[in-house]
């Protein structure tokens, strides 16, 4: 097959939008080549160009396609209209119905005509996040772009980006790349992508990221090594290095051991964040006083002088924050408050000063549900957003909550308060560490229930397309703090507390959180408890979008969809749902269980039948009234398990519970074999016996949300 390869080389592309770029180039040349596409296309990447290579036919023959013309009784003009139109004779139309039809013969598309006419138009609309204009021409590209090489088995595929009367800057296609802008300046040509990945290796420039990713990482470990190092692992500033540079040469340089009193925190974001090093520790896990970096240039003396120039960058860097470490240790944190006034949370939620007034009340309130004590975590709720205003955290953004720990520990607070600021963000994803202690779990479970109920008010609700603020993450952290620290938690309660925490939901503001709750009501009954009917459906509301997100989560584990539905009706307390789940699921995998589920749809469906008719049916059934032993067996075995089943859900054992409604099978079996319902003198005390069975049944778990 032919092979195409497609390079559009540029000026230095940012590093985090080369991947996406590459992969944007592979599905839109796929789409557009797809009738002499013979494979999907192999993208590369890198600082100064995207591409791809991929094999398509030589040509594509289109099938004959049919037009349908006028119709049969339609005057000879318009017949004679339609055949010039298409260039057709009399002769070639046909009867379809009540219409003429025309048969158009497939054409054959060549594979260089396809590409020269679908990738002009695709360049000029390529999808980059952030595109420029350079020169007079209005072509945009996130760089301006200098070459276009494009070949075809070989051949230059000719086209070029001119349209109307704008020139784009003479952009053609030809066979011209170029390799490192230092060590192999200047054009030149290629003859086929075996050809251009060999050329562009002699001239110093590794096409393929993933082969810069691994060079790096395998060197700059060997050079640790060398030294008894390992490298802190950071795919993130790994990937990003990758598309820095052509030519990765790793290099080990040294820090002032005047630095190393730093927190390893500010160390490794200091080196990270401005100069893109990767941070060494010992085997024992203590920060090294040495960096890796990476070149992207073979240096006559081995990188001696690079190394010492970084040095000199990194030592002024490390002052800097020196300076910020000592400032901010004049001060206790509790002095930084007043400033977090001036800073603004979000414009109709208030300031973070607010904020941290709700928090230390909620973390207090979530203290005794989770185990920790009260007045820490309502310390630790005042002070989690101190660091805000300190200097470190305004120069490194991406130390909030940790150098506030650091700082509280060197005020002298209890180190559980000191955990609970540095930890109260996490998780901040699947794999990030959880709050270590009770304390901090609560606090960080206020940082994020409070997150919830106030973007929530304010109807900044997360949409298919967006979550900008980052609530789905604040629901999934909840999740696995509650059930990784196998927490009990009512959902609905803190989550009303949290929206009372705020001055609008007295009234203050009309409409905060006051749709949402209305929305909620018109699906559901009103909530019942110690909150106001309007604040506990906006609760109830909020509850159901963190749930919602536990159900997605059962479901990648490999769930049943409705075994999860079943479990989380009505209910909000994350551990019981998952009890309920896994003791749900093995009932229904058992024939008992697959019985009982039969049996009970089968009350059911004739309780909504009757309860139309002249329903409800409720009330307890008359033991005068059981005129046959299957009634009375199973008004009796009822009786049992519903004692049975009660006493196992006081003491949430679903799988007890489940168990002894499960011994309702045989005779709820023997009641609709030989019991005529509908008998006209029994039909009501008998439908109060099954209308009292599904009540035992969902009261344990919800079975009419089972398929199947």
């Amino acid at each position: 097959m032919p092979e195409l390869l497609l390079e559009l080389f540029s000026e230095e592309i940012p590093a985090r939008m080369q991947a996406r770029g590459a992969e944007d180039l592979c599905r839109l040349v796929s789409e557009a080549l797809a009738p002499i596409a013979a494979g999907p296309p192999l993208g590369f990447h890198g600082p100064r160009r995207i591409g791809l290579v991929m094999e398509v036919a030589p040509r594509a023959e289109t099938p004959p396609r049919e037009e349908r013309g006028p119709r049969l009784s339609a005057p000879e003009a318009a017949i004679e209209g339609f055949l010039r139109k298409h260039g057709a004779s009399r002769e070639a139309l046909r009867r379809q119905g009540d219409f003429w039809v025309l048969t158009r013969p497939g054409a054959v598309i060549e594979a260089p005509a396809l590409i020269a006419s679908a990738l002009p138009g695709l360049l000029w609309s390529f999808p980059w996040p952030k595109s420029m204009r350079w020169g007079e021409s209005a072509f945009t590209w996130v760089r301006p772009l200098r070459r276009i090489l494009c070949l075809l088995d070989g051949k230059v595929v000719p086209f070029a980006l001119a349209r109307g009367g704008d020139a784009a800057h003479g952009l053609a296609s030809g066979d011209l790349t170029e390799g490192h802008r230092l060590h192999a300046p200047g054009p030149f040509a290629v003859t086929s992508a075996a050809d251009h990945a060999e050329r562009l290796r002699a001239g110093h420039v590794v096409r393929d990221a993933a082969e810069r990713m691994a060079m790096i990482r395998e060197g700059i470990a060997a050079l640790a090594a060398a030294q008894g190092l390992e490298v802190v692992p950071d795919e993130g500033l790994l990937a990003e290095v990758a598309g820095l540079v052509e030519w990765p040469v790793p290099l080990i340089g040294r820090i002032d051991a005047a630095f190393m009193d730093l927190p390893e925190e500010v160390l490794r974001t200091s080196m990270r964040v401005n100069q893109r090093y990767f941070a060494l520790r010992y085997p024992d896990g203590r920060p090294a006083p040495c960096f890796a970096m990476v070149a992207n240039i073979s240096a006559r003396d081995g990188g001696a002088a690079l190394v010492a120039g970084n040095e000199r960058v990194l030592r002024a860097r490390l002052a800097d924050a020196r300076f910020f470490w000592d400032q901010d240790r004049r001060q206790r944190l509790e002095d930084l408050l007043p400033r977090l006034e001036g800073m603004i949370f979000h414009a109709r939620l208030g300031t973070q000063g607010q904020r941290v007034l709700r928090l230390a009340r909620l973390a207090g309130h979530i203290a005794p549900l989770v185990g920790a004590d009260r007045s820490l975590a309502e310390r630790a709720g005042l002070l989690c957003k101190a660091d805000l205003a300190s200097g470190m955290v305004g120069e490194f953004p991406e130390l909030q909550g940790i150098m506030g720990g650091h700082y509280a520990r060197h005020q002298g607070e209890d180190p559980q308060v000191a955990a609970a600021i540095a930890e109260h963000y996490r998780p901040l994803g699947p794999a990030d560490a959880l709050p270590g202690g009770p304390v901090a779990a609560a606090v960080a479970l206020a940082d994020k229930l409070d997150q919830l109920a106030g973007f929530f008010a304010i109807g900044e609700r997360p949409t298919g397309s967006g979550d900008p603020f980052a609530l789905r993450r604040a629901a999934l952290g909840i999740i696995r703090i509650v059930r990784e620290g196998g927490l009990r938690l009512p959902l609905s309660d803190v989550l009303a507390e949290a929206y009372l925490g705020y001055p609008q939901a007295s009234g203050a503001e009309a409409g905060f959180g006051t749709a949402l709750a209305e929305e909620w009501l018109r699906r559901h009954p009103a909530p019942s408890g110690r909150h106001p009917p309007m604040v506990a459906a906006f609760a109830a509301a909020v509850a159901d979008f963190v749930l919602e997100r536990l159900r997605v989560q059962l479901r990648a584990e490999g769930a049943r969809h409705d075994v999860v539905a079943a479990s989380i009706a009505g209910d909000d307390d994350i551990l019981r749902i998952l009890a309920r789940a896994e003791a749900l699921c093995r009932l229904l995998e058992s024939e008992t269980g697959a019985a009982l589920l039969a049996a009970y749809r089968r009350a059911r469906s004739i309780l909504e039948i009757e309860n139309r008719r002249d329903g409800p049916h409720e009330g307890a059934p008359d033991p005068a009234l059981f005129a046959a032993a299957e009634e009375q067996a199973l008004a009796e075995a009822l009786t049992q398990a519903e004692a049975a089943a009660q006493a196992a859900l006081a003491v949430e054992d679903f799988a007890a519970a489940m168990a002894a409604l499960a011994a309702l099978r045989r005779p709820l079996d023997a009641f609709f074999d030989r019991v005529l319902v509908n008998d006209p003198g029994l039909r009501r005390n008998r439908l109060r016996l099954l209308s009292r069975v599904t009540a035992a049944i969902s009261a344990v778990a919800d079975l009419s949300r089972i398929e199947g």
